[in-house]
C-alpha cells in the first residue's frame, strides 16, 4: 500500500488504453478489494514508476509491450526489483510460458480471455499473498506446483535464469511452431546463431 493510502495499490502495465481502463472499471464496478491503481503503457515507464512509488502491492504485466517482447519484461522487471509482487497479465495461455513465467519469479498468470469473475478472484488472491492461475491455464506436468505455493521451484528457476534474453526468446518462438528460418528473420539474426541457439 503506497503511504498514506489504507487501499491496496496495482499497476497495470499493458499498451492499450482500453484494457487497462476496462479492468480497472470491472474492478471499480464489483467494489472487490479497495484498490488505488496505476498505469504505464511500456516496461520503461512501469520501471519508472515502481521506482518512485514505495508500496506497490501487485503489477499485471502485459508480454507484448513496445519495448519488452515475451518473457524478458519478467525478468527485467524482477531483476531491477526483486521484492516485485509482479503476475503476467496475457493474451497466452501456453502452458510453457506459464511455467517460464512462474519460474523467473511470476507471482501468478492472469489471462486476459479469463471471464470477468475469475479475473476478480486472480487479482484478490494475488493481493492477498497467494499465487494464483486461472482455472483456464493448462497445469499438467507442472512437476506438483500448486496455486498456493509461495514459489516456483528453484531449479526450474536456476536453469531459466541461465538463458539469456536472445536465447529465451528463441525458445519462446520454437515452441510456438517455427521453423529456424522464420526465427532468423524474425528475430534478425543470422540463420547459424538461431540454429546454435537451438542447440
Amino acid at each position: 500500500m503506497v503511504q498514506g493510502s489504507n487501499n491496496y495499490t496495482v499497476m497495470v502495465v499493458d499498451d492499450h488504453h482500453m484494457m487497462r481502463l476496462g479492468l480497472k472499471s470491472l474492478a471499480q464496478s464489483a467494489s472487490i478489494l479497495p484498490i488505488d491503481w496505476l498505469e504505464a503503457g511500456n516496461l520503461g515507464d512501469a520501471l519508472t514508476t515502481y521506482a518512485a512509488t514505495p508500496g506497490i502491492d501487485l503489477v499485471l504485466l502485459d508480454l507484448n509491450l513496445p519495448d519488452s517482447q515475451g518473457l524478458q519484461g519478467v525478468r527485467r522487471f524482477l531483476g531491477q526489483f526483486r521484492a516485485a509482487r509482479v503476475a503476467v497479465f496475457s493474451a497466452t495461455q501456453d502452458e510453457f510460458v506459464v511455467r517460464q513465467a512462474l519460474a523467473l519469479g511470476a507471482a501468478g498468470f492472469v489471462p486476459k480471455s479469463a471471464a470477468a469473475d475469475a479475473t476478480l478472484r486472480l487479482i484478490e488472491s494475488l493481493l492477498q499473498g497467494s499465487m494464483a492461475l486461472a482455472d483456464t491455464v493448462p497445469q499438467s506436468g507442472f512437476g506438483g506446483l500448486q496455486q498456493g505455493d509461495a514459489q516456483a521451484p528453484n531449479a526450474l528457476r536456476e536453469r531459466t535464469a541461465t538463458l539469456n534474453p536472445t536465447q529465451l526468446k528463441v525458445l519462446e518462438l520454437v515452441l510456438e511452431g517455427m521453423s529456424n528460418q522464420e526465427i532468423a528473420a524474425d528475430l534478425k539474426l543470422p540463420l547459424g546463431t538461431v540454429k546454435n541457439t537451438v542447440s
